[in-house]
């Protein structure tokens, strides 16, 4: 409470202080890209929140996980490195599956969908981040039950640019970044950029048994290539090339919940992925043909000291388990839209209208390697070795038709209309006798009421139905198949409801956005874990089953201030409500809250210019406490975090001196409980702390 109270009293300070005669950098026009269509934030019929490219350098930050904390609702799951899985509203995955890779939050970058693999998201040359929060039936589809969360990076321009950056830090951080592009021709109608970065850092984690401090380290390197050729007035062409080596050991959970670790073998949680995108536009009279193509190949090592432990640390037991879980994934998605005009009511033209169909593909593939041995020292016999291996091949393909009406019933009042069905097909088989073949098939929708006021505001009122599909859960062989009626799950659909206004007040230097949501869940898909061996932590089985409905409801509230010339503040905040009801097999969970679902969540900051081209960025975030899991009710304690930065700008340079969590504040971010801990195994709550704080300077060019 202390800490929290200071980072208020530090706002309120620098607030009484400001000055009118600074002349402030000219804020951008931004518009929603994660749509068919471009459109203006105040026009938008569900909840949005933008994170431009200036808030995205300000947090001196390379990845998308820290930048979460800016956006209320939002919440996140890090088991081990980085951040894959997020939650919005309280619904969303938070670990690694085991059976059918499903995901609640879409995640695009540049159109490529990464759902489930948010650990790609390096951050550097990013031009505009969204989350929309509330369910994405008819715009994505089962990948969307929650919401998105949308990527833009920064496109070629046909002017020469060139960009960098160079940042050096506490705990052995270093990061490099940059990037050129220009017009390849004299006629400027082909034009690329290249952005190179490396972000590189010890991590927080000192290895006490093995006295190194970089098994938790980062080495993350991102390459990406756009082109686009303009070939006439009606046709353009958008190539992509991506590639990201996320290089990162995983040595992170302890037994009392500090940043000092006991392994002996610590883990490693990498990701190699190469991405190709290409776009194709082309005009008709009344509407555009697009066409949008992409294709991933990942590789990803996955690997955990399961004991936490040494021989030492064990000692009189032996006790030394390890687990190790290659993963290949390759994917390929075709998708072509038609697209209308927009309206143009002035000569009588009401109608606006979308239409597309879509093809996906995944091919997975993951070979897991368990090892260990335990024995108690009054035990003659023991050690116990056990040793498996397995390997899995998983296949699915999604096909989609979707589109979207809009008609104007006024020049102030628009209807629109959204649908998609999709078919999903799948096929799994191991070397453990599994093998499933379930298959889908789900609509979604949305439709919406958007009116405009005369007084520079809008109004909207929607209901959208969004789904994921169903799956399975891995048994214990073929018999299994037919004995566990639990083995397959069915979709799970969700209804929201969203009322929402955006304003525009004091010719625009305050923007303001709320929206009251009411989402109701049927057939909600819980996962609950439970370990069969307490010696053995590779035993864990999990389970997802359709056991419960649920309720998600609340308010998100935006606010952004442009004082005066010198001083820019923002404020988001986030009230969330959960339920979950009618779960027969655990009546002692009806009327609880889900879980990853704080009731609060919030952020607010400033932009201060004290003087001619110095500058000072502030925020707090924070989060009240949430449950960790369906499965227990062990729960996290609220916390708030304090960024604050100093800067100098000079026409292209900048430099910058920076402090994340200013005050230390221990939080976390991730919890389990169970029995870890020879000989009884006793059922503990081990809690993985989030990071401390850190502190480093930046210098970038902008040309």
């Amino acid at each position: 409470m202390l800490t929290k109270n200071r980072s208020f009293i530090l706002i309120l300070l620098l607030l009484s202080l400001y000055s009118k005669e600074i002349i402030s950098e000219t804020l951008e026009e931004v518009v929603v890209l994660g749509d068919w269509r471009q459109t203006s934030p105040d026009q938008e019929d569900s909840s949005v929140v933008l994170l431009d490219a200036n808030t995205i350098e300000a947090q001196s930050t390379n990845h998308f996980e820290q930048l979460a904390y800016l956006v209320p609702n939002l919440n996140f799951a890090a088991s081990d490195s980085r951040a894959r899985y997020f939650q919005i509203r309280g619904i969303g995955e938070r670990s690694g599956y085991q059976g059918t890779p499903n995901s609640s939050v879409g995640f695009l970058i540049d159109d490529i969908d990464y759902s489930g693999q948010g650990g790609i998201a390096t951050t550097f040359d990013v031009d505009q981040i969204e989350i929309h929060r509330g369910p994405q039936g008819s715009r994505i589809g089962a990948n969307a039950l929650a919401g998105l969360i949308y990527i833009k990076t920064k496109d070629p321009t046909d002017e020469f640019e060139v960009a960098g950056e160079i940042t050096l830090g506490s705990y052995g951080k270093r990061s490099t970044g940059f990037a050129v592009g220009g017009p390849l021709n004299e006629n400027k109608n082909i034009s690329y950029r290249l952005a190179l970065s490396q972000d590189k850092t010890d991590g927080f984690r000192k290895n006490l048994y093995l006295k190194r401090s970089d098994t938790s380290r980062k080495d993350e390197t991102t390459s990406r290539f756009k082109m686009n050729w303009q070939m006439n007035e009606k046709t353009s062409i958008k190539l992509l090339i991506s590639l990201v080596d996320l290089d990162d050991p995983a040595d992170i959970w302890t037994l009392d919940g500090s940043l000092n670790t006991l392994s002996d073998r610590p883990g490693m949680d990498s990701q190699k992925t190469n991405s190709y995108g290409l776009k194709v536009f082309h005009n008709f009279n009344g509407f555009d043909l697009q066409s949008l193509t992409s294709s991933t190949i990942t590789e990803v090592i996955f690997s955990y000291d399961a004991d936490w432990g040494n021989k030492e640390s064990w000692n009189p037991f032996v006790y030394d388990y390890f687990s190790e879980t290659l993963r290949d994934r390759k994917t390929v998605s075709q998708e072509f839209r038609l697209v209308s005009n927009e309206v143009d009511l002035a000569n009588g033209e009401k109608i606006e209208w979308i239409l597309g169909v879509s093809y996906s593909e995944i091919e997975e593939s993951n070979l897991k390697n368990d090892d260990g041995n335990y024995s108690e020292p009054s035990d003659p016999y023991g050690p116990y070795f056990s040793q498996s291996s397995s390997s899995s091949n998983y296949k699915s393909e999604n096909f989609s038709v979707f589109g979207n009406l809009g008609y104007f019933l006024s020049e102030t009042l628009e209807l629109s209309l959204g649908m998609r069905w999709e078919d999903w097909q799948s096929d799994y088989v191991d070397t453990l006798g599994d093998s499933f073949n379930p298959s889908n098939d789900m609509t979604g929708g949305k439709v919406s009421l958007i009116k405009n006021l005369e007084i520079d505001a809008s109004l909207f009122a929607s209901i959208a139905k969004g789904y994921k599909q169903g799956g399975f859960n891995l048994g214990l062989g073929l018999e299994s198949n037919s004995l566990n009626q639990n083995l397959l799950y069915d979709p799970e659909y969700l209804t929201n409801y969203e009322l929402g206004v955006n304003s525009k007040i004091l010719d625009s230097r305050i923007n303001l956005s709320a929206v009251i949501f009411y989402s109701d869940r049927k057939d909600q898909q819980v996962f609950i874990s439970s370990q069969v061996d307490p010696s053995d932590p590779n035993t864990f089985s999990f389970l997802t089953k359709n056991a419960a409905e649920g309720l998600n409801y609340g308010l998100e509230m935006n606010v952004n201030m442009d004082l005066n010339e010198s001083l820019y503040i923002f404020a988001n905040l986030g009230l969330l409500e959960t339920e979950i009801k009618n779960w027969e097999s655990r009546p002692d969970l009806e009327g609880r809250s889900q879980a990853h679902a704080p009731k609060r969540s919030y952020a607010v900051g400033l932009n201060w210019k004290p003087a001619k081209n110095y500058f000072l960025r502030l925020d707090v975030t924070g989060k009240s406490s949430f449950y960790y899991s369906d499965s227990h009710d062990k729960q996290s304690q609220s916390y708030s975090l304090t960024n604050l930065s100093l800067g100098y700008q000079e026409h292209q340079w900048k430099a910058e001196l920076w402090v994340r969590n200013v005050f230390d504040s221990y939080y976390s971010v991730r919890g389990f409980y169970f029995g870890n801990e020879p000989p009884n195994f006793e059922d503990t709550l081990y809690e993985r702390q989030g990071d401390p704080r850190y502190f480093g300077a930046s210098l970038q060019y902008d040309f």
